[in-house]
């Protein structure tokens, strides 16, 4: 089986000329934290990075991923948000540790709903644990269930120790490991996410807190995601955003880990996102559906098929180079049916001028082929093999 390689002549039908020359990536600002990345949700591409795999204390950044499961018990109908849940004493005893809390005790039984809204807009560690609790039976199950869920990611720079991200020996991510639990949690649970990140402010039990991002208040496009601090890690903050555009919306994230206080954590993350909005733009190359090619299927009911990306192709360039990509295919051939739609045959390659990969998709059939009658398949055999 040969392995064909070949530049899209659909490149240039929808506006993109035969690349010469890439202006170099944009220069990022200046970033005053330990370790920063920038990632387009949009197009799943990081715009820039520091110390991104730096092993890191992630603070309360650790309760994306008490969330993440949370809402997975919620999806496989384990919870619902209106249940009750009890407040044991170890959720209880979270208020000798300092950090934040929602203020439940054993006397409550709050729901769900309350607790991920304590969870998520106040940061509450008190709340956290009751989740955890009422997900796995004990903090202990739940902790190994998201040491199995970063290991199931791929996450090389993550191991958990608790569920609302506590300085403790061992409890360590980094910026790309977290980035990527935050964009699970974009992806994976979008109602969940609207419903949850962008609140500014929570009430329970007649006390009201605020939430910690500063950047809700301060830019619009800003709708959430999560703050941290402790004395190890510094200040942190996840901050997700999206914009329209003539082309679309455009999702940014931006992680800043170990800023020197809550005005640097909003101002060092508003410099990203602000950046990466203007220094690059986000081009669609396939709106969903639309093919890249049209190839010979051998011993199939019909002589070609139809092969593209699963979804929308976009990618992010440096601003004005959109009409400098070069997109190849490269995909198994001969293709023999059946073919069913979405079986992967090859991949597409977006790259610059210069020849740097900015992002490589499946290549995925879009329309299914069946196998020939046994005429037509004994006289492709035949074609194949003068082939």
């Amino acid at each position: 089986m040969k392995l064909l390689l070949f530049t899209l002549a659909i490149v240039a039908a929808a506006g993109l000329s035969t690349p010469t020359a890439m202006a170099q990536a944009p220069q990022a600002p200046e970033i005053a934290a330990r370790s920063w990345l920038l990632l387009d949700i949009s197009t799943d591409q990081v715009l820039a990075e520091s110390q991104a795999d730096a092993p890191a204390d992630p603070a309360s950044l650790t309760k994306l991923m008490t969330a993440w499961l949370v809402f997975d018990a919620l999806r496989q109908q384990k919870l619902t948000l209106a249940q009750t849940l009890p407040v044991s004493l170890r959720a209880w005893a979270e208020r000798k540790g300092g950090g934040s809390l929602m203020f439940i005790d054993p006397k409550m039984t709050p729901s769900v709903n309350d607790l991920l809204r304590g969870m998520i807009a106040v940061s509450g560690n008190d709340a956290a644990v009751a989740l955890a609790e009422g997900v796995a039976g004990s903090v202990e199950n739940f902790v190994a269930m998201m040491n199995r869920q970063a290991l199931a990611w791929g996450l090389k720079a993550t191991q958990f120790k608790n569920v609302a991200g506590l300085s403790e020996p061992g409890h360590r991510s980094s910026a790309r490991d977290l980035a990527a639990i935050a964009a699970h949690v974009l992806r994976d649970f979008p109602e969940r996410y609207a419903a949850y990140y962008a609140i500014r402010q929570y009430s329970f039990n007649g006390i009201r807190q605020d939430n910690r991002n500063m950047l809700l208040g301060r830019d619009p496009s800003v709708d959430g995601m999560k703050t941290g601090y402790t004395e190890a890690a510094g200040y942190c903050l996840i901050a997700s955003a999206v914009r329209e555009f003539p082309n679309g919306r455009r999702r940014l994230l931006s992680v800043v880990l170990g800023a020197g206080s809550r005005e640097a954590r909003a101002g060092e993350s508003q410099k990203l996102l602000n950046w990466g909005y203007a220094a690059w733009d986000a081009v669609r190359l396939f709106e969903a559906d639309k093919p890249a090619a049209t190839v010979p299927v051998w011993k199939g009911s019909r002589a070609d098929v139809a092969l593209g990306a699963a979804g929308a192709l976009l990618v992010a360039v440096p601003k004005g180079q959109g009409d400098k990509l070069k997109t190849e295919i490269e995909r198994s051939d001969p293709l023999v049916a059946p073919l069913s739609k979405g079986q992967r045959v090859g991949s597409i390659k977006v790259s610059t001028g210069a020849g740097v990969v900015l992002a490589t998709v499946p290549l995925v059939v879009q329309t299914p082929v069946e196998q020939a009658g046994l005429l037509g398949r004994a006289w492709d055999s035949i074609r194949l093999w003068i082939k």
